[in-house]
């Protein structure tokens, strides 16, 4: 099982020194990954770290996105396939494959979440300006984790808005503080 802080995944991809943040220019840090071939990204201060998958606890009678849970120093870790929340073609796990554990707020209470992800990309810089209002073209309830697209370096990237996933009542009747 590897685990990796935010500041590793920084070098380890090599990033330029004109991805890092220019608080006097107003944007925020992305963390990216991919699923499906498509470009996902999180705002990097609510990610708490990155890790290898690994087995989870399963939780009886919980949604199918729900992988189960682990236990990270002592915190009970709710662990979200967004590939099966997002209704996206099922893939097999892989080396590659990691659980990106976020920090989430939602009705002013912090919350640990894991989200499953077929591998990260990068961190990217984007100025709210630069971030556009998804489409509405889908009649399912996904839209409400996308916060918006952004283009980088020629490529859509999708901003998401994880904290709504704490506002699904199916996740979290299932979860036991």
């Amino acid at each position: 099982m590897t685990t990796n802080n935010v500041e590793d995944v920084v070098s380890d991809h090599g990033l330029e020194e004109q991805q890092t943040i220019d608080e006097s220019h107003g944007a925020d840090q992305y963390l990216t990954f991919v699923m499906d071939e498509e470009e996902y990204g999180v705002d990097i201060l609510r990610v708490q770290e990155i890790r290898g998958w690994e087995k989870t606890t399963k939780i009886p009678n919980s949604p199918k996105y729900l992988k189960g849970v682990i236990n990270l120093r002592g915190t009970i870790v709710p662990i979200v396939d967004l590939r099966t929340k997002f209704n996206l073609e099922k893939a097999e796990y892989t080396p590659v494959t990691v659980v990106i554990v976020l920090k989430l707020l939602n009705d002013e209470e912090e919350r640990t979440v894991g989200i499953v992800v077929d591998t990260v990309s990068d961190v990217y810089s984007i100025k709210d300006d630069d971030i556009r209002e998804s489409p509405d073209v889908s009649k399912s309830n996904n839209n409400q984790f996308i916060r918006g697209l952004a283009t980088v370096n020629e490529k859509m990237v999708i901003i998401l808005e994880l904290s709504k996933l704490l506002e699904d009542e199916s996740l979290a009747d299932s979860l036991v503080e």
